[in-house]
């Protein structure tokens, strides 16, 4: 127990300095956008740690380690790679954080970071009941989630490429992506999101207190749909794309790839 109390420590503390970093960087260029991109950072820091101090099963631990680092290292690269590219530019729900806290913002925007920091650890439950679980052999509910991790992770990745690709395209500017995957949801991306936190459940969920490892897939979903996940990014869509974004909301699955509805005039 002390060995978990004292990676927990020790994860919860490296965090938050990443934060305090990341808050001095945002204060300079005055943009927050970029405490996303190490919140997705946060997370290989996280297995990096357990790998060295967990004492679970071998196998066990490299596969969650290795699970969590690739996933942690392709989102935060992803989220280099479109925030980075705009700097200069801070996102709308961050500018909509200065505006509402006034004179305040930097302070408040300095806690906000180290909730993020903390958010980290909260989600990485799964992480932790795996890294220390020492039953020896994988069993198939593990290897299920490990292949529902790797079809998600492979999903997203597809989401993130035709998207990108699509507004690349100059001829795409004002126009709604609705090709690939973003035929079938609005938000493939977030769908498959959502499936990787499922597969981290599954592969904990057999671990001594497994049933804690639901927080963390419960806890996206509520993200996604009630926070600042669709919500918010349909709202943008429609103040940026108007009735061409309502059209596609009315025939294009919101969450969940399927078939297009079928609007009779």
């Amino acid at each position: 127990m002390n060995e978990i109390i004292t990676s927990v420590i020790l994860c919860l503390f490296t965090c938050c300095l990443v934060m305090c970093v990341v808050w001095v960087w945002a204060y300079l260029i005055k943009n927050a956008g970029v405490v996303d991109i190490f919140w997705s950072f946060n997370f290989t820091i996280i297995a990096a740690i357990l790998y060295f101090m967990a004492d679970g099963y071998w196998l066990r631990k490299i596969l969650i380690c290795s699970m969590v680092a690739v996933w942690s290292l392709r989102l935060g690269i992803y989220l280099l790679e479109r925030v980075g590219s705009h700097l200069d530019e801070e996102e709308g729900r961050y500018k909509r954080m200065r505006n509402e806290w006034g004179t305040s913002a930097d302070k408040k925007l300095f806690w906000f970071f180290q909730m993020q920091a903390i958010s980290n650890l909260y989600l990485a439950i799964p992480f932790f009941l795996v890294a220390y679980n020492k039953k020896p052999g994988l069993t198939l509910l593990e290897v299920t989630g490990a292949i529902v991790w790797l079809l998600s992770i492979l999903g997203e990745s597809i989401a993130d490429v035709q998207l990108n690709r699509f507004k690349r395209n100059i001829a795409n500017k004002g126009k709604v992506c609705d090709v690939g995957l973003w035929y079938y949801s609005r938000h493939p991306n977030y769908f498959f999101e959502s499936m990787i936190w499922t597969g981290y459940f599954l592969v904990a969920v057999g671990a001594e207190y497994g049933w804690l490892a639901l927080l963390s897939p419960l806890t996206i979903l509520l993200l996604l749909f009630r926070v600042t996940g669709i919500p918010l990014t349909e709202q943008q869509a429609v103040s940026s794309k108007g009735n061409a974004y309502i059209e596609y909301q009315k025939t294009t699955s919101v969450f969940i790839p399927w078939f297009k509805k079928i609007i009779n005039n």
